[in-house]
């Protein structure tokens, strides 16, 4: 069954690449989609993971919207510069 997460730091087509091939790549993830102007991710997989989803997407720099705060927030946006970056390679 299909949930939603909303995030942070969406900010274009290499930061969704990033995401999706991120979570996909996890064993409980069968299905990833972003939606960069409403900064969502949509999780097609096993809902009892979802703190494992919501770490690995902190650990790239787009934490669960309202999370984090002050240098969190700030060291998150940096992750996701570099996330975004790596994506726009890759795709």
């Amino acid at each position: 069954m299909p949930y939603t997460l909303c995030v942070e730091n969406i900010k274009c087509g290499g930061c969704a690449h990033t995401i999706t091939s991120k979570l996909e790549a996890l064993e409980s993830i069968e299905q990833v989609s972003v939606d960069i102007e409403k900064g969502e991710v949509t999780i097609n997989g096993d809902e009892a993971q979802r703190e494992n989803v919501l770490a690995a997407l902190l650990k790239m720099g787009y934490p669960e919207t309202g999370t984090a705060e002050g240098i969190a927030a700030a060291k998150a946006r940096a992750k996701s510069f570099v996330s975004c970056a790596v994506g726009k390679m890759n795709s």
